[in-house]
């Protein structure tokens, strides 16, 4: 390695920048105190990002904090996955050793994926589609642990090359890094940006999070380049040099100084050229042959290039290469790497105009000399990158024969990484080498050593060779995993013709029918169920195999979620004996948990609860903590639909700590989702708004998503929140789509939104999402949303009792709902209770209601700790026995009860309709009368005047503005403001909703 080497073309002096280093300063300020900070950093190359970035390290240093840089590596045309992330945390490692132990305690196996040096990662799961979240969740709270009692800073250059997997990182370290002293820095070449570079996405994602600041840097003005040229030439420059420069340089400040390096080159009579490339190349063309020749090896190499392996492939004695090197060194195109034994260029640029004034023939000969060398002594490169690099080159030397087999290896170490964009792109090259490479290559590649997506078939793998079917595979599992469902669509669609064409092999192809339904319903093209039926074809009368207990699975699952009737039933059974049989505990645990799952629905509740608890405690014990987190999942739902919902809170918080502890962000997702709807059911709004919000914040899927939106508009909804509920109803229906509908969704949905339709007077659509949910029907176990949707369409029927405009398709309406009630099944005492609200509720539509069935209702509800519906029946209770008359100490004490219950809630319909009725009965509802006192005789509980009274009568009725001035002897303008006057005072937008609402409240009603 070389000692310090005079550089004489930068600047020692900082020049410009003052605001920019004040915002990252101020930022690290911020993160000391403890509030996470996240900076862009964006210019055009050359402009001094990097510079900027050198000036911020020192001023962190000096404040005590650490600081962990990594840059993202170019090799050739590709990027080494997670290479920022894997730089900057061996920094941390080499600055911080003990606390980096501390803090991956328990966790190095899935860390080393990032940071080898950890130990070995061990095997991993090609279906575990939580892989790469966890790594990712993993990486957050280590860096957060490691944050918690120092200031940290992670500076991530070059963004413009980054690999996918690392901008994936990135984006879940943006968006869920909440805590600890930590500053996240990262560049990128804004010019380099074009409209589909793969950086856009992620720029326009980052710029939509406010807690990130992106700052952009600027050329230079005049006077800036003046203070840049009498730092580098240590005296003050000539007013024409001035002038000349920064024309030349057009502010640019890496061209500053390549300018003021080029007119010192050789004898100082080179002429400048005006092509950046040729300018670029000034120095280079400058320098010794030997020194020329090291320095297109570099660039060739990659990013930064060993000394070894520069030195194997130059083949230069060692005094030479030296030499060469120092004179490099020494001309400022080389820098020596700080944390390492290689060498890089200093800037980018210039690496890239030396790489490209390469001849082909010179680039396919270099990249072979690098791939021999590496062949020849694998230890010249970290283990860690060894496999892409030797793929890179061996590619890039345009030779077939041994770019196949390299290209396969490096696939494999990105899968084990849960690198697996890197692992899809590495397989698309390898699907574009397959037939150029030899007969005889292929004949010797296996799948055992490059193939795991799919169960074996019965073949030997130490005798088969690898198929093109099994690398297509390979590339639609990578492809879903990565989150291309796209491009898993098409291969899977390749791989079919492929074997319709050419390969009868109906094992492989049920595996690649059953990948294809996964994918027609994630991406909202279909429910998946032909193609499912296609695999099970496929596979009938065939001898039990991994595959078959596979298909048999996923057509459990699709029924579970889809018709949980017998024919699933039977399914998921058949799916657990295959799996026994072929000894597949995996596949079998999963159908184990599918089945208990349909045996609650079909009512077998404790034998379904036991079977998945067995499933939770086996899948935990084995560590499937992919498995284990879907139990969690199923087990909270299936008690939330028992009206279990205590446990089933306490239950997700135990899912919750799993998902954390294990990384499953999507499985969190899913348990938060179902908490949420748990948490409503207890009366525990707040929170069940918090876990949703939490949710959205976080999910890294969309049917999570979609389920936080509804319990937000449920919310809303209660609290009389329409156009929130209106805004989170329309994200929701967005999300869950119209192609694959699942009852677990669009009955939820129809619920909340005929509750919001009820809510502003739309009763002719609560009658329409109520007629089209029984045109669907209601199967085995979605009664836990039928009798909300039920409840909802029946009340809004007897809100509107006696309205002219409701009596056209009213009988339909109320057959509809006795045909709903009819279908629906009451298993558990909090569904009972809804079959008797909803009994009660059309006795009340057809004017039948007594109190003593109200008071069935709430004996109903009394025990089961949903404070809601019990509240909503006292109030009824209360109106009939004030209509009844004679029981006015008692429907005292329930709308007391029930008034309390709004206002814990925030239920401001609920509370609206207790304190109406309330003052018309002349009730007091504070405990002490005194401290209530009573209305006015004169005025309503809505300020309505007695005119105003009168009005809201007529508009009750149907009638026009016209018509209300001729009944009232007023004219019509003066009953048009008496009409606006209504329906600001009672809050509504429309003449409709303020009729249900005079009616709901017994606004026209004599006073009791």
């Amino acid at each position: 390695m070389l000692g310090a080497v005079e550089n004489r073309s930068v600047s020692p002096v900082f020049v410009g920048r003052a605001g920019e280093l004040t915002a990252l300063t101020e930022a690290l300020s911020r993160a000391t105190a403890g509030e996470p900070q996240a900076l862009l950093v964006a210019g055009e190359a050359g402009v001094g990002k990097t510079r900027l970035v050198e000036e911020f390290r020192d001023a962190a240093c000096a404040t005590g904090a650490v600081v962990a840089l990594g840059g993202c590596v170019e090799l050739g045309a590709d990027g080494l996955p997670f290479a920022p992330f894997s730089a900057a945390l061996r920094t941390l490692r080499r600055r911080l050793p003990e606390e980096l132990s501390a803090a991956a305690d328990g966790h190095e196996g899935e860390l080393a994926r990032l940071l080898p040096e950890l130990g070995d990662p061990g095997s991993t799961d090609a279906g575990d589609e939580d892989a790469t979240a966890r790594l990712f969740e993993l990486t957050v709270r280590l860096l957060e642990r490691l944050a918690a009692d120092r200031t940290l800073v992670l500076v991530l250059e070059d963004l413009h090359w980054a690999d996918t997997s690392t901008r994936h990182l990135l984006t879940y370290l943006l968006r869920t890094l909440r805590r600890g002293r930590i500053v996240v820095v990262a560049t990128y070449r804004a010019d380099d940006i074009h409209r589909r570079h793969p950086l856009r996405p992620l720029l326009a994602e980052l710029d939509r999070m406010r807690t990130i600041r992106r700052i952009e840097l600027s050329r230079f003005t005049r006077t800036e380049v003046h203070r840049q040229l009498t730092g580098i030439l240590a005296a003050e420059p000539a007013p024409g040099l001035v002038e000349e420069i920064f024309d030349r340089s057009d502010g640019n400040a890496f061209f500053v100084e390549e300018l003021v390096a080029s007119r010192t080159c050789g004898d100082g009579a080179t002429p400048l050229s005006d092509s950046l490339r040729d300018l670029l190349l000034v120095r280079v063309e400058a320098l010794p042959e030997d020194a020329q020749r090291v320095a297109r090896i570099v660039a060739e190499g990659g990013s930064t290039v060993e000394h070894g392996l520069l030195a194997a492939v130059s083949r230069l004695a060692e005094d030479d290469l030296i030499e060469a090197l120092r004179a490099a060194v020494g001309a400022n195109l080389l820098l020596a790497v700080p944390d390492g034994d290689g060498y890089r260029f200093r800037h980018s640029l210039v690496r890239e105009a030396v790489s490209d004034d390469l001849l082909p023939g010179e680039r396919s000969r270099l990249n072979r000399r690098y791939a021999e060398a590496l062949e020849a002594d694998p230890g010249l490169v970290r283990p860690d990158e060894r496999a892409t690099r030797l793929a890179t080159y061996w590619y890039h030397a345009h030779d077939p024969a041994k770019a196949l087999p390299a290209v396969l290896d490096a696939s494999v170490a990105t899968r084990k990484r849960h690198a697996y964009a890197e692992q899809l792109r590495l397989l698309e090259r390898a699907m574009e080498l397959w037939d150029e490479a030899p007969a005889e290559v292929r004949a010797g590649l296996r799948p055992m050593d490059y193939a795991e997506s799919y169960p074996p078939c019965g073949c030997d793998p130490e005798t088969t060779p690898l198929r093109q079917l099994d690398l297509l595979a390979e590339a639609a599992v990578a492809a879903r995993l990565c989150g291309e469902r796209e491009r898993a669509l098409k291969i899977g669609k390749m791989a079919l013709r492929l074997l319709e064409d050419d390969e009868h092999d109906p094992l492989r192809a049920a595996w690649f029918w059953t990948e294809k339904a996964k994918l027609q319903s994630n991406l909202g093209r279909g429910d998946g169920w032909a193609e499912i039926a296609r695999a099970q074809e496929l596979v009938k009368g065939l001898p039990p195999s991994a595959v078959h207990a596979t298909v048999l699975a996923g057509a459990a699952g699709w029924g579970m979620l889809r018709d949980p009737g017998p024919d699933s039933l039977a399914a998921a059974e058949r799916a657990v004996e295959y799996a026994r049989l072929v000894k597949a505990e995996a596949t079998e645990l999963s159908a184990r948990l599918t089945l208990g799952t349909i045996m609650v629905a079909a009512g077998e509740r404790e034998s379904g609860l036991a079977e998945m608890h067995a499933v939770r405690e086996r899948t935990t014990a084995l560590g499937q903590f992919h498995e284990a987190a879907r139990a969690h999942i199923n087990l909270v739902s299936a008690l939330e639909s028992l009206g279990r919902s205590a446990e089933a809170v306490e239950l997700s918080d135990a899912g919750l700590a799993l998902t954390r502890a294990r990384g499953l962000a999507e499985s969190d997702g899913w348990i938060r989702g179902n908490k949420a709807e748990s948490l409503y059911s207890l009366g525990r709004w707040d929170e069940s708004r918090a876990e949703a919000e939490r949710l959205l914040a976080s999910a890294t899927s969309t049917k999570p998503r979609g389920s936080a939106h509804l319990r937000l508009a449920q919310i809303a909804v209660a609290r009389g929140e329409t156009a929130t509920a209106a805004r989170h109803l329309d994200q929701a229906r967005a999300v869950y789509g119209t192609r694959d509908p699942i009852p677990q969704y669009t009955l939820p949905l129809a619920g909340i939104d005929a509750a919001a339709a009820a809510a502003e007077g739309r009763l002719a659509d609560v009658r329409a999402r109520l007629a089209a949910a029984a045109e669907g029907g209601f199967p085995p176990g979605t009664h836990r949303y039928g009798w909300p949707l039920v409840l909802v369409a029946v009340t809004a029927e007897a809100d509107s009792r006696g309205l002219p405009a409701a009596e056209e398709g009213r009988a339909e309406a109320l057959a509809t709902v006795r045909r709903c009630v009819r279908a629906l099944a009451a298993p558990a005492p909090v569904w009972a209770a809804h079959a008797t609200q909803v009994s009660q509720e059309l006795a009340r539509a057809e004017g039948r209601e007594t109190s003593d069935r109200w008071a069935e209702t709430v004996d109903a509800w009394t025990p089961l700790d949903q404070p809601y519906p019990l509240a909503r029946a006292r109030h009824r209770l209360a109106d009939a026995l004030l209509t009844e008359g004679g029981r006015r100490e008692e429907a005292t004490t329930l709308l007391r009860q029930a008034h309390t219950t709004a206002l814990a809630l925030g239920a401001r319909p609920l509370r609206e309709d207790v304190e109406l009725l309330a003052a018309r009965a002349r009730i007091p509802l504070a405990a002490d009368p005194a401290a209530a006192p009573e209305p006015e005789p004169q005025a309503d509980a809505f300020g309505l005047t007695p005119r105003e009274q009168d009005v809201l009568r007529l508009v009750a009725a149907g009638r026009t503005n016209r018509l209300i001035a001729e009944e009232l002897f007023i004219s019509p303008k003066t009953a048009s403001v008496h009409v606006s006057n209504i329906l600001a005072k009672l809050g509504v937008s429309g003449r409709g909703e303020a009729a249900a609402m005079a009616h709901r409240l017994h606004l026209l009603d004599t006073p009791r």
